[in-house]
């Protein structure tokens, strides 16, 4: 399967292929750079396509070959995209900004796990929106997860001290905590996720902890600007791209990465429970250039 619609970035661009020629590579440039791929990553890639197209003669698909071997090493160079969680219980800790998909997703993982045999829990640490914690029960229901919350208003590192406690009891094997998006100032946002984080260290000592970043990839180079404040502040390992079912936008995932220094390690590619998928980054570039 895919994972991103096919011919949605370069559109035409091979369709009247012809060689790879100045006209071909500033087409191929200009629609890196409107797909958010970023200025930097374009030309550099479209430097590289045409040094190895001159020195080994490229014709037909071994450009298109090329070309995507290209994309997948800039997609591949800031880290193993797979998710490290040995112990039991493990936690992934789930951040970003508010209305990036954040709490579908962690809907999403858990349905991932439950389906793989794991025991999952979930933990509403966004205590400052009712409705989060409202979304993480239905979709604590739907996957078969446990949930742990309390009311709104209350203290995001209680919840959590009583999330660890939980799965320590009931033998759990995943622990997925939200958190806000959104607090009275970034200062304080980020505040609250140093002491979650501490809650965490402190009564699961031992246990692997994977902090995932959110991002719409519909806000394509904008939302890696709010995007690096938490990457800075939370210790993110990860990162989730959410929203690349029929954008035109996808060329984000090959910079993200390089610009935060973290992997890109799930892709939201719909809205199903089963549309949320591990991150391969040769089937990545295999589509784009398809």
């Amino acid at each position: 399967m895919g994972l991103f619609k096919k011919g949605k970035i370069f559109g035409n661009l091979f369709a009247s292929f012809m060689g790879v020629d100045e006209r071909f590579l500033e087409e191929l440039e200009e629609k890196l750079i409107l797909a958010d791929a970023g200025v930097e990553l374009a030309e550099s890639a479209v430097e590289e396509l045409r040094t190895v197209a001159m020195n080994k003669g490229l014709a037909g698909e071994e450009v298109r070959g090329t070309l995507a071997d290209i994309l997948a090493r800039q997609m591949t160079g800031a880290g193993d995209t797979a998710l490290k969680l040995s112990t039991k219980p493990s936690v992934i800790l789930m951040v970003g900004v508010n209305g990036v998909g954040k709490t579908t997703t962690i809907g999403k993982l858990a349905n991932l796990f439950v389906k793989d045999g794991k025991k999952v829990l979930l933990c509403a640490a966004d205590t400052f929106r009712a409705a989060a914690s409202e979304q993480l029960d239905v979709w604590a229901e739907r996957s078969g997860a446990d949930i742990v919350r309390h009311g709104e208003g209350g203290d995001p590192g209680a919840v959590v001290f009583d999330g660890c406690s939980a799965a320590k009891a009931r033998g759990t094997d995943i622990v997925i905590v939200d958190t806000a998006g959104r607090l009275h100032n970034k200062q304080n946002l980020m505040n609250e996720l140093t002491k979650i984080s501490k809650v965490i260290g402190r009564e699961l000592p031992d246990a692997d902890v994977e902090t995932l970043l959110v991002i719409d990839a519909t806000t394509g180079q904008n939302g890696l600007l709010q995007a690096e404040s938490f990457a800075k502040a939370a210790g993110v390992t990860g990162i989730v791209l959410t929203k690349l079912d029929g954008t035109a936008k996808g060329g984000v995932v090959l910079s993200i990465g390089k610009r935060l220094g973290v992997p890109v390690k799930f892709v939201g590619v719909g809205e199903g429970v089963d549309d949320l998928l591990p991150f391969d980054a040769k089937q990545f570039a295999k589509d784009m250039v398809s």
